[in-house]
């Protein structure tokens, strides 16, 4: 067969795989998340208990603290003789804001098709990735805005995001990706800075596709900003199209099943080669072997802040108990 003939082949087999995929992983069950009262929650090193009576001791304010891993370093940079992770009680909402405040990035469909692939969904292979973009969303919210900020609409939107799970009818994809790009272009147009302030921040209202405010904090502004950088659009600097690009220096291409670690050496290059103005000077270290050579790291990265990345199973079939008191404490 002429190379031709073989392009419509593979582009004809495509197709035929995105449709399957689109059906079989559009199902799914909605279920409840049920926590024991009577139990502590952690995440990303916060440890929040709805049940008051169960401690004895009770920090005022009510807020999650944050918690130190066994060996390490506590708040004030002394380790304590004996570290914990340390939970004071608070209401189910605080949980929910903090929860809902972290980028959550999953299967798409109907976005642009990714190069020659003529891929216009993840559904099926883009598990993988899409961790490693949330892990790096993470790792830039920490990074600009600190571990205690939540976003102020959240609980304003959760309702809206779970009926938005619901599939969209097809005739309403154009429509749906044509506000996409402008409210990407709207963030892309807003101007970054590191600063946690609450300072409103005017913004015109003349932005098409958005829907006019008088202001925007700071910390909104900065948020937004690092939500279009995962826009699955061909220019965004972390979005699929772009990290499916820099996976081809690394022997993968779209569709292909991508491995932890060449996910995490996939975000290491895009980030080093990302244009932005605000995230010169952030790098990323991969640890090889689950080795952290210090001696490397502080003589390619100590001019700037890190994301230090260390591919690694913690378990078998799940992950082992040894395992858990640090994966609790972990902030990222």
């Amino acid at each position: 067969m002429e190379d031709g003939e073989l392009d419509e082949v593979d582009k004809l087999k495509t197709k035929i795989l995105t449709a399957w995929h689109n059906v079989k992983y559009s199902w799914h069950v909605k279920t409840k998340t049920s926590f024991s009262r009577n139990s502590p929650v952690f995440l990303l090193g916060k440890c929040y208990h709805f049940k008051s009576d169960v401690l004895g001791g009770v920090a005022p304010g009510g807020e999650a603290s944050d918690g130190v891993a066994p060996g390490g370093v506590a708040p004030g940079g002394v380790a304590p003789d004996r570290p914990s992770a340390a939970c004071v009680p608070c209401n189910v909402e605080q949980f929910r804001r903090d929860f809902g405040s972290r980028v959550w990035l999953t299967y798409r469909r109907a976005f642009p098709p990714i190069g020659a692939t003529g891929l216009t969904t993840d559904c099926g292979w883009g598990c993988t990735l899409r961790s490693g973009q949330m892990l790096l969303a993470q790792s830039l919210l920490l990074h600009f805005l600190g571990r205690h900020w939540v976003w102020a609409d959240v609980l304003d939107m959760d309702n809206q995001d779970s009926q938005g799970l619901k599939t969209v009818k097809q005739g309403t994809l154009e429509r749906s990706e044509g506000l996409y790009r402008s409210l990407v272009e709207f963030s892309g147009s807003l101007k970054l800075s590191r600063k946690t302030n609450d300072d409103p921040v005017p913004v015109g209202s003349e932005q098409q596709g958005h829907v006019p405010s008088p202001t925007l904090s700071q910390d909104e502004i900065c948020h937004r900003k690092i939500i279009s950088w995962f826009a699955d659009l061909p220019h965004p600097p972390f979005g699929m199209h772009r990290l499916t690009e820099v996976g081809k220096s690394l022997g993968k291409k779209a569709g292909d099943w991508y491995g932890p670690a060449v996910v995490a050496h996939i975000i290491r290059k895009a980030l080093q080669e990302a244009q932005e103005p605000e995230l010169q000077g952030l790098a990323v270290y991969v640890a090889q072997d689950c080795t952290v050579y210090v001696a490397d790291l502080m003589e390619t990265h100590s001019g700037g802040a890190v994301i230090l990345l260390i591919p690694v199973r913690l378990g078998g079939e799940k992950v082992n108990s040894q395992y858990q008191d640090i994966i609790k404490v972990i902030a990222v």
